[in-house]
């Protein structure tokens, strides 16, 4: 839809996890790093906390493309209120294990013999348990249980819970897990990101889905997809998302504050009016429905925009946008923004649009320069043309390249000396310099 209109590849903001949006915001490289130093303990639990859409999935599915699996083999279970039984059978059933008609003890026995045939390839077991706060009480127990499995003094299994608030509340409350707790070695909580992330978080996505400069954001527009959605990843996407949307119907090519708060105004309207919280606490009000006159009739929809050609001359060539069609498609909807108010004789009244803001978003800021003394002799020299939205966007994702490069390598260089003192100190070998448990190349170079 608004991808062919842009001429996107594909659509930047989908809400599945793709490993190939994966933006690495000072939360997630600060979650990274502790996700790194445990692994290279080789035991006990490891805890990521997050709120709704605050990139959680997408941490845990970078981390898995990043591990080495003839180290490392991964079992990954979405809990969803299992109970005891239930969950020992489902981590039998991920190692292999055919659990039907064994008792507890059995189970466990044949549980242990699996891990053990793991270790004897030269691996360890990685559990990694979503959504850990629907876990009753009993089904904690027996993780913790699973965690005491261990062969020459080596755990055969470590864990990785992933949850929500309350579930790192209830870890760090509840007097019942004690246990448990002590046995956590590295924890960590998502927060949203920070204002001066978005854009290059923008800039990230957009650049993946192979963006050429259609369309370009105000400054202005960050500040509005910061405040209406908090920083939070998914609402961002949604909110984005839908920014494009109706960028794309109707022919915005320069994207400011007043479309990002229309939109989120709409989204707010649509959710009831309270869901969209992000829109409640920027203090977003949906606005009144416009009422048409009744000699007008709604434009017909023209199925061009989305696949079979542009939305007409927009912004090309300094032509005048043309009036937003209004949509007779039910997939999706928009509102027909009125360009006249009724006085108070009814006649209508032509207002001015508000003026545009200004291009100042993914392309560099240019320093301001003294106005020149008027020369009446020579001609005015030529504006200077500003650089192409291509060039400027491939310049942003080289710094931010080389700024996450220098981040990684000196995180892999602790990573590795790490993994290596520890699995010398186990084996009572001299110690190497590098360790397999982690890809050097899914870090980037080696350094």
């Amino acid at each position: 839809m608004y991808e062919t209109h842009f001429g996107l590849g594909e659509r930047p903001f989908q809400l599945t996890p793709d490993p190939r949006f994966w933006f690495e915001t000072a939360t997630h490289g600060k979650a990274m790093a502790y996700l790194g130093y445990g692994l290279a303990q080789g035991e006990g639990f490891i805890v990521i906390t997050g709120d709704v859409g605050a990139g959680k999935t997408t941490l845990v599915g970078h981390l898995v493309e990043t591990l080495d699996p003839r180290r490392l083999r991964v079992i990954h279970i979405v809990s969803t209120a299992i109970e005891p039984n239930d969950l020992l059978r489902t981590v039998a059933g991920q190692l292999g294990v055919d659990s039907l008609g064994l008792s507890k003890a059995g189970l466990l026995a044949a549980i242990e013999r699996a891990l053990n045939g793991v270790a004897r390839e030269g691996r360890r077991i990685l559990l990694i348990v979503d959504e850990a706060q629907a876990l009753p009480l009993a089904s904690l127990e027996e993780l913790r249980m699973l965690s005491n499995f261990q062969a020459g003094g080596h755990a055969l299994l470590q864990i990785l819970l992933v949850g929500q608030p309350e579930f790192r509340e209830r870890l760090l409350g509840s007097a019942a897990i004690e246990q448990l707790r002590q046995r956590v070695i590295a924890i960590h909580h998502l927060d949203p990101m920070e204002a001066d992330e978005v854009p290059d978080y923008i800039a990230h996505r957009l650049a993946v889905a192979g963006w050429t400069g259609r369309p370009d954001f105000a400054a202005d527009a960050f500040d509005a997809l910061y405040e209406v959605s908090g920083g939070v990843p998914r609402r961002l996407n949604v909110l984005a998302g839908r920014v494009l949307l109706q960028a794309a119907v109707e022919g915005v090519e320069l994207i400011g504050e007043e479309t990002v708060k229309s939109v989120a105004a709409d989204m707010a309207a649509d959710m009831g009016g309270d869901r969209f919280a992000a829109s409640r606490d920027a203090g977003v009000q949906p606005e009144p429905a416009p009422i048409a006159p009744p000699q007008a009739a709604a434009p017909a929809f023209d199925r061009s925009v989305f696949g079979l050609g542009t939305l007409g001359a927009a912004t090309l060539n300094g032509a005048q946008a043309p009036a937003p069609a209004a949509m007779a498609d039910p997939i999706v909807r928009t509102r027909i923004m009125p360009d006249s108010q009724t006085g108070q004789g009814g006649s209508p009244r032509i207002v001015a649009p508000p003026p545009a803001p200004e291009p100042v978003s993914l392309r560099p800021i240019p320093e301001p320069r003294p106005a020149p003394e008027p020369q009446p002799a020579k001609p005015a020299p030529a504006a200077a043309t500003d650089p192409s939205p291509v060039a400027a966007l491939e310049e942003r994702i080289a710094r931010l390249e080389a700024r996450l490069e220098q981040q990684e390598a000196a995180l892999r260089r602790v990573l590795t000396l790490m993994v290596d003192w520890s699995d010398a100190d186990a084996r009572g070998e001299p110690r190497r310099e590098e360790s397999p448990t982690i890809r050097t190349g899914a870090w980037g170079h080696a350094a």
